[in-house]
């Protein structure tokens, strides 16, 4: 794997995180991080939808009018929304978390991240290397949204993908953890270790 390829993969998880980083996605981020199982459906969804929608724009780069990029865009990324929220809605086991997830799935093709990842990479680059950075920013989103629905799951209801952990051993949930501002503050300290660790690396 050559310098470039790797740097598109690993930049959007650690030291270019849409997240963390670049502060996008940051909606649903608060919305859908309440339990794990929901954060991981959500991350899922968007790395299938981030990597097809930059691939299939890739392909499609050299036929589309500038001055309807936007609106093939839009088109290609919906279609993949719907393709994804179908999909859910088509497995027992995923369909309650559809229905949980509802709007937000939907609410996919509004992610700066997408549309962000398209214009900026997509239209300018060959398809491999445009899928790979549409996979690797779906990661470092949901390896965010993981990471938050954790903590906020674990110390807000005491369990983990629905299985008592902490409720198991008496804790006692407040509530607190489960209103959207603590997922701010969450990625606020995310944001804070991470840019830290990088300064510490920079110096040293």
């Amino acid at each position: 794997m050559n310098a470039k390829l790797k740097e598109t993969i690993l930049n959007p998880i650690l030291k270019g995180n849409p997240i963390t980083v670049l502060v996008l996605g940051i909606c649903s981020s608060l919305a859908v991080t309440v339990e794990l199982k929901g954060a991981l459906v959500m991350a899922l969804s968007v790395i299938v939808v981030t990597g097809m929608s930059s691939l299939i724009c890739s392909l499609l780069r050299k036929t589309i009018p500038n001055r309807v990029r936007i609106i093939i865009q839009l088109v290609v990324v919906a279609m993949m929304v719907i393709l994804v929220d179908q999909v859910l809605k088509s497995f027992e086991a995923t369909f309650p978390l559809d229905k949980q997830l509802s709007v937000y799935i939907g609410l996919i093709i509004t992610n700066c991240i997408v549309m962000g990842r398209i214009e900026a990479f997509a239209l300018g680059n060959k398809p491999i290397p445009s899928l790979l950075d549409g996979l690797a920013n779906g990661v470092g989103y949901g390896l965010i949204l993981i990471i938050v629905a954790f903590f906020r799951e674990l110390f807000g209801s005491g369990t983990l993908f629905g299985i008592p952990v902490l409720s198991a051993l008496g804790y006692t949930n407040n509530g607190l953890m489960i209103l959207p501002p603590m997922a701010l503050i969450l990625i606020g300290c995310i944001i804070w270790v991470q840019r830290s660790i990088q300064k510490d690396l920079q110096e040293n």
